[in-house]
């Protein structure tokens, strides 16, 4: 409902003379027999809104949350399990509208064969689109896309991979939808330009940079936290320095979306520019990928090692000197199906 209803926004806009991709690609006005490109347009929207919604609902339901009973913290989990899994399909209608547009597009030079081979290389191949701005911007959407799926569905997988990885896994999908807003940024033609607009994109990501911040502050599960409440488990996912970067890194991050909103250094174009060279080079978004996959390789060891270690009968607790029962309190509520 959510894409049709934004479909339908396209098309009138399309209609009315008042669409901002028309002014870059006016070939396009004929919204009719575009009608696949617009609904990859349509998808990828309702894509944001729902992975908007999904990450607010997965911050409140890992971080402090208000007494109300309308965001307890079981109906905060069931938001947030059903909003993910609809991002993930929206994500992929996204993609392969993407795949349908360029195949019909191919056909107007190559054979049926050679056009959807083309097409797929350049929509789900990581760095297969090799033209403009789509250089990096699609390379970064398959990325979000590529990275959704494992992080976002390993809690169906805890079983297998025991709560304590999945949870660990889990903190890092907030990356994904970084990856995502930023492919919104580079490659959007509704945002493309400077204008209010774009700049109502990046205003809409403080409340997700502070309820980050606030959630690593301050978050529900004892074993993240800084005091003496969390120095009791021995099997916390990230040691503390970099439970203390990713802080300081949050804090940076609301007050550089501040003083994009205010200088107006957004990114965005002008119509009168030239047209930019895609930026950064792809090797950099590689390279961050393979220091990212180390990351997350290096937390899963560690919290396999430590669960180990924790879980083995008759191990002191190094701060309470105590011996280690099978499932402490913690883990307990981890067993018990808890995201964030």
């Amino acid at each position: 409902m959510v894409t049709g209803l934004i479909y339908w926004l396209l098309y009138v806009r399309i209609e009315n003379g008042t669409s901002a991709t028309i002014k870059i690609m006016p070939m396009l006005e004929d919204a009719d027999a575009f009608w696949m490109y617009w609904m990859c347009q349509a998808f990828g929207w309702s894509a944001m809104l729902w992975a908007y919604g999904t990450v607010i609902f997965g911050l409140l339901r890992s971080g402090p949350r208000p007494g109300a009973n309308l965001l307890s913290a079981a109906r905060l989990e069931k938001w947030h399990r059903t909003t993910s899994l609809t991002t993930i399909g929206l994500m992929f209608m996204h993609a392969l509208f993407f795949l349908a547009d360029q195949i019909r597009t191919n056909q107007d030079q190559w054979s049926l064969g050679r056009s959807v081979w083309t097409a797929f290389v350049d929509v789900f191949v990581p760095g297969g689109y090799a033209t403009g701005t789509g250089r990096v911007a699609v390379l970064v959407g398959l990325l979000a896309f590529y990275l959704a799926i494992p992080l976002g569905l390993a809690f169906y997988l805890r079983h297998r991979t025991g709560s304590r990885v999945w949870l660990a896994l889990h903190r890092f999908a907030i990356v994904v939808y970084v990856l995502s807003v930023w492919h919104t940024l580079l490659y959007s033609t509704q945002g493309w330009y400077d204008g209010p607009f774009r700049t109502m994109l990046w205003a809409l990501q403080i409340p997700i940079a502070v309820l980050l911040l606030v959630r690593l502050m301050a978050p529900a599960r004892p074993s993240e936290r800084l005091g003496p409440g969390g120095r009791r488990y021995r099997d916390a996912a990230l040691p503390t320095s970099a439970r203390v970067v990713a802080r300081i890194a949050a804090a940076a991050t609301v007050l550089g979306i501040v003083a994009v909103i205010v200088t107006g250094v957004d990114g965005g174009r002008s119509p009168a520019d030239a047209p930019l060279a895609p930026w950064p080079d792809k090797s950099v978004i590689w390279a961050g990928l393979a220091l990212f996959t180390l990351i997350v390789i290096a937390t899963v060891i560690r919290v396999r090692r430590r669960t180990a270690v924790a879980t083995r009968p008759g191990t002191p607790d190094r701060s309470t000197g105590r011996k280690s029962r099978p499932a402490d309190e913690g883990e307990q509520q981890e067993q018990r199906g808890t995201s964030g």
